[in-house]
């Protein structure tokens, strides 16, 4: 970028260099007069000059034609260098990032809820790539700086590109059902560990997502409806969750955790955990490993390995809660 600048820059002092001469080495010469020949002059197109040229004035001219074309052609090739350097380059730093990505998110569809959707992750800083094929949409994608792969979500080697063998979670909202279903099968082929989510419009969709390895399905008009019936039934409820879930005007986070087998927390209470006095985070349900589900579990209850811990606090206190789960720290302030 900086030499196709100087390279702008040349030319414009030669533009302004041969109007100057050629206003002063005429005879009664306009600027205009002197600005067209400088143009016709650089570029070569070979129109007649405005009047007769003098001795001079032709020697002056040949300068101006020898410096014009050299600099044309210098700006031209800087132009085309950045052209390369913005496309072949960019493109290989953005497969690059994708590379390296590891527990990462795919969305599959960058219409409305897929934007969405990447706006939360974003919001909730964790990594994710976004697969989209048509070109419009991959220009919104760079602006909004989004890690994305160009392709079809159906196709096994474009989500090969997406990192789906080390990717921990795939979101299925492509233009319709039958694509969802193809990308959600996929998905699961490469990588039968990846938790995948997909959207369907179609009642009758639900059960053949399922089939293919879907593990959760979302149907947007049900999921709509429903809501709009409780906000008109019970809006403080409705708000309610949507401080928790979304974050809405408070600190306040729902989020879910697992139980490492490197935890400090492993054989301790929720009372003897810091939990609760030192992070003022509340347990509302635990998921075991053998399928057990436990509601408002009691200050007595032990954390055992592999529990799923779904808890509400402060969003600032909850990545320390995620730290202490995955036994990168023993204790509160105490790295492991």
């Amino acid at each position: 970028m900086h030499q196709l600048r100087r390279a702008l820059l040349a030319l414009f002092l030669v533009i302004l260099l041969g109007t100057i001469g050629f206003y002063f080495l005429g005879n009664d010469w306009t600027l205009l007069d002197a600005l067209y020949m400088t143009i016709i002059s650089i570029s070569t197109t070979g129109f007649k000059e405005v009047r007769p040229l003098s001795e001079i004035g032709k020697i002056f001219t040949i300068i101006i034609i020898i410096m014009g074309v050299g600099t044309i052609a210098y700006s031209g090739g800087r132009g085309v260098q950045l052209l390369i350097e913005t496309q072949l380059f960019g493109r290989r730093r953005m497969n690059k990032k994708v590379q390296e990505l590891k527990n990462h998110y795919i969305v599959c569809g960058f219409g409305r809820m897929g934007r969405y959707i990447c706006e939360e992750l974003k919001h909730s800083k964790v990594p994710f790539v976004v697969i989209e094929q048509e070109e419009a949409k991959v220009e919104i994608l760079k602006e909004m700086d989004y890690l994305y792969v160009q392709g079809n979500a159906t196709i096994d080697e474009t989500l090969v590109r997406a990192g789906i063998e080390r990717a921990k979670g795939l979101v299925a909202v492509l233009t319709n059902d039958a694509e969802n279903v193809f990308a959600s099968l996929s998905a699961k082929v490469l990588n039968p560990k990846v938790f995948v989510v997909a959207r369907a419009v179609q009642e009758e969709t639900e059960s053949k997502l399922k089939k293919a390895g879907a593990d959760r399905v979302v149907k947007p008009y049900e999921i709509g409806g429903t809501r709009m019936a409780n906000l008109l039934i019970r809006p403080g409820v409705v708000e309610f969750i949507d401080v928790v879930a979304l974050g809405k005007n408070f600190d306040l986070t729902l989020e879910e955790v697992i139980v490492s087998p490197h935890s400090a927390l492993i054989g301790k209470t929720l009372a003897e955990s810091p939990l609760r006095k030192d992070l003022n985070i509340m347990i509302v349900a635990i998921f075991r490993k053998d399928g057990q589900f436990i509601y408002n579990p009691k200050s007595s209850v032990t954390i055992q390995k592999g529990d799923r811990l779904i808890a509400i606090g402060e969003g600032s206190n909850l990545p320390k809660l995620n730290q202490l789960c995955l036994g990168e720290v023993k204790s509160i302030g105490q790295s492991a």
